[in-house]
């Protein structure tokens, strides 16, 4: 087969559909996006029609996902690390349940928090769930794991999960293909009841997760990729997982080392595979991109008593992702003082687009809440909450998707008024509806502002469940059509938009305003592509 530059992301995409794919259930957030815009863009996606619509949120796309499984199919579910949070339910469940036909679950995480809340490592959640856990280090990997993954699924009637990092999503290799599958037929469960969480049938399937962990162990040794790469010294060994591997090799053969070397990309790790490295050296460095996952088992009752190095004891920093130069100093090697940087390419802080319909929300906003005490607006995960940054200095909080809404009513209930909320379309719809009918329910005195820009715009762009509908939604969730107020931000309409704030703010019950604006850069787009 041919060989196509890719990014790690898109290896996964092209390694799902040449393994059989059937679909692909996702919502955007970086740095998993272009795993799903890969295959919607693909000819052969389309041909071979494979599912590839966005998911209202991560939440729903796993549910989507497993349900596919169900009718036998091979389906992947796509998100970054903190979406998992928003799927854990399901995530968490289909370890239980099971799968019939393969079912991977994708998460991209985000140490240094590039584009993200946290730094969460999703191997917790894969060792939380007690299922196999594949780490790629290279772009090639990342393509043949995913092929191996859904063998695993299926081999194990267990979900998988591919996990990756910003670097590899985001970094280009030549990838080699493998021959293409042909999809699965759609063949129900030969036990119908086998995804009924009743108790007393969960208590039999947890049972067998619980009998499943010993062969998967076996299978981290026996599958070829977890591997021991042999090295002159003795004194010190290294465990490398996922893309520390690729850092390590970039030092050793730099620096000429040739240190005995524990290649993980499997989880669970086989105990036994691991006393047996350590056993043979005095000391050992724990490389991981992200949390100490490995290292806590190994300070833990492993093997107690060798010297463990890595993130804990401080040979590498607790925060922030690896990289060759954070390795060598790990290994005790002379990486030279760096030079400055130059100014021409120093920080700069993301901005909003010059012409942005957010600027106008916040502006109008601003002067709407001069009267009144600051610290009143809670905000939620998109380009808007740029507002936080001078020169609007607009809003008070950026927590998770959809807070927004369910913390200004928390404030609201607390005796604050007005207590304001922004959130976009697209994070409405995945998270924030809920959070306003609880509003509803309770009368409870808030303004949500829904600063409607017609698609998912911080990652690219995206269609949003929105466009079109949010009038009839939050009516539908029994907002008063009187509190239903839909204001177009531009500069020329500040004056009115003002004032229609200021009447909501005033008002002592639940009102939406919707600010409609479609979006400057999809607008570009647009007017480009029909010209």
């Amino acid at each position: 087969m041919s060989k196509l530059v890719l990014l790690g992301d898109e290896a996964i995409a092209q390694g799902a559909m040449d393994a059989g794919l059937s679909g692909v259930y996702a919502y955007p957030g970086t740095p998993s996006t272009e795993i799903t815009e890969y295959i919607q863009r693909s000819k052969e996606a389309r041909e071979r029609k494979v599912h590839t619509d966005w998911s209202a949120n991560e939440k729903t796309a796993m549910e989507a996902a497993l349900g596919m499984s169900y009718a036998g199919k091979r389906a992947m579910a796509c998100m970054k690390h903190v979406g998992l949070n928003v799927a854990a339910d399901p995530f968490m469940n289909a370890a239980i349940t099971g799968v019939n036909g393969g079912l991977l679950v994708v998460t991209a995480d985000d140490p240094s928090m590039h584009s993200s809340q946290n730094e969460q490592d999703s191997r917790y959640y894969g060792r939380f769930a007690m299922i196999p856990v594949l780490e790629p280090s290279s772009q090639q990997e990342a393509y043949d794991l995913t092929r191996y993954g859904f063998d695993l699924s299926e081999k194990y009637h267990l979900p998988v999960m591919v996990r990756i990092t910003t670097r590899l999503a985001h970094s280009r290799s030549a990838v080699g293909r493998s021959p293409v599958r042909k999809k699965n037929d759609m063949i129900l469960p030969a036990d119908l009841k086998q995804f009924i969480l009743l108790p007393s049938m969960a208590r039999k399937k947890f049972r067998i997760l619980l009998s499943a962990q010993e062969n998967l162990e076996e299978e981290g040794k026996t599958s070829g990729v977890n591997r021991l790469e042999k090295g002159a010294g003795k004194k010190r060994g290294i465990i490398a997982c996922g893309l520390a591997y690729n850092y390590y090799r970039e030092v050793a053969e730099t620096c000429h080392l040739d240190d005995p070397l524990l290649k993980i990309s499997q989880y669970p790790v086989p105990p036994d595979m691991l006393r047996d490295f350590v056993r043979e050296v005095e000391e050992v460095v724990l490389l991981e991109e992200g949390y100490p996952l490995l290292e806590e088992s190994l300070r833990g009752g492993l093997e107690c008593g060798h010297v463990i190095r890595g993130r804990l004891d401080g040979t590498l920093p607790r925060d922030g992702e690896l990289n060759p130069a954070r390795v060598a100093r790990a290994l005790g090697l002379d990486t030279g003082s760096s030079r400055p940087v130059p100014e021409t390419v120093r920080n700069r802080p993301p901005v909003l687009c010059k012409g942005c319909g957010h600027i106008d929300v916040y502006n109008a906003l601003n002067e709407a809440l001069n009267n009144y005490s600051p610290g009143r607006v809670f905000s939620d995960i998109g380009c808007y909450t740029l507002g936080a940054l001078p020169p609007y200095n607009a809003i008070n909080s950026c927590v998770d998707m959809g807070a927004s809404v369910t913390m200004a009513k928390g404030a609201a209930d607390a005796g604050m008024h007005p207590s304001v909320a922004v959130i976009g379309d697209s994070t409405f719809t995945h998270s924030g509806m809920t959070g306003l009918l609880d509003a509803v329910m309770e009368g409870t005195p808030v303004t949500i502002i829904i600063s409607d820009n017609s698609a998912t715009g911080m990652t690219g762009g995206q269609k949003s469940h929105a466009t079109g509908r949010l009038v009839d939604i939050c009516r539908g969730l029994g907002v008063e059509k009187k509190h239903v107020r839909v204001v177009v931000p531009l500069r020329k309409n500040h004056d009115e938009n003002v004032r229609i704030m200021e009447e909501e703010l005033a008002f002592e019950g639940v009102s939406v305003i919707i600010a409609q604006r479609e979006c400057i850069q999809t607008a570009g787009k647009r007017r480009k592509k029909s010209s």
